[in-house]
């Protein structure tokens, strides 16, 4: 099997992973709060970092070196990324709330221009306008006339969480840290802050079972192992967007997945809303290589 095959195969076995997490996360924040649950999954996804590096044998390595950039990205992701999002995750539908978070691409490229000092090209600010024209379409239900919107602050919650992870990712530009270390460092930073929030805020010694096993599913899978696929994937492809456009598979089988184990029923503004998103952000990654290269100062 050739290495493009191969990369292939992990980024749809991550693109899978990726598309249960909305039923993952509502079925937990039926029985724990965001806090909650942000906590167990981060303590499994560390143990799984924390495994992985020892049998690599670079632990060592991650315990002793390069910490000042873990001091702020752990807080930022996971703390604040996954509180907020789940926040959103609670408050909304989890269609509503998956397809919302997949405006980050776009707001990504639009936080590139102050911190990288990139141009918006024409094809960027098109892709925005169609984009969040499907985000109006979901926050009001279809509603754009009486622009009432369904649970103003869900849809906050799921807008800010997709500004606070795109900022991430764009410091993480000058991260230089392995990715793997620098996961595990930046974990190794949120599990205690989220365990002291636990202490204070959670009643965590009647946590029950069920939110327990859907906590480590999450930490397991959206935290840990599809990151660690889709990193890998990127690593063997010789054609990066090749392997990026398997992202686009996600929404709808995540739609699939939530009507078949919650019996969420579609909202007619959801396929709508979430085949406008889909088109901005397939426009934008689409767009000619040179429009993208006039993009960057």
């Amino acid at each position: 099997m050739n290495t493009d095959r191969q990369a292939l195969l992990l980024g749809l076995g991550a693109v899978l992973l990726w598309s249960t997490v909305a039923t993952a996360f509502k079925v937990a924040l039926g029985y724990l709060t965001p806090l909650e649950l942000v906590w167990i999954a981060a303590c499994v996804s560390w143990l799984l970092m924390t495994g992985l590096l020892w049998q690599r044998g670079t632990l060592r390595e991650a315990a002793t070196t390069r910490w000042r950039t873990a001091l702020w990205a752990g807080l930022m992701n996971p703390v604040a990324y996954y509180l907020i999002l789940l926040i959103a995750y609670d408050r909304l539908p989890g269609q509503e709330a998956m397809a919302l978070n997949y405006t980050w691409a776009l707001t990504m490229a639009l936080l590139a221009v102050p911190i990288l000092g990139h141009r918006l090209t024409r094809y960027d600010v098109l892709a925005g306008l169609i984009a969040y024209s499907g985000v109006l379409v979901i926050a009001t239900r279809g509603d754009l006339l009486g622009m009432r919107f369904s649970d103003a602050l869900g849809v906050g919650m799921a807008l800010l969480s997709t500004l606070l992870w795109a900022f991430y990712w764009l410091m993480n530009t000058r991260d230089k840290r392995p990715a793997l270390l620098a996961q595990w460092q930046n974990f190794s930073i949120a599990v205690p802050v989220l365990t002291l929030l636990v202490l204070l805020f959670s009643d965590w010694r009647n946590l029950p079972l069920a939110g327990i096993s859907a906590g480590i599913y999450v930490g397991l899978f959206e935290m840990g192992l599809a990151f660690l696929l889709w990193q890998s994937a990127m690593n063997k492809t010789t054609r990066t967007a090749k392997i990026s456009c398997l992202i686009f598979l996600a929404p709808p089988i995540s739609l699939l997945i939530l009507f078949l184990m919650l019996g969420e029923a579609l909202l007619p503004s959801t396929p709508v809303g979430l085949a406008l998103i889909l088109a901005g952000l397939a426009f934008q990654q689409f767009q000619p290589i040179s429009n993208r290269t006039q993009g960057a100062s």
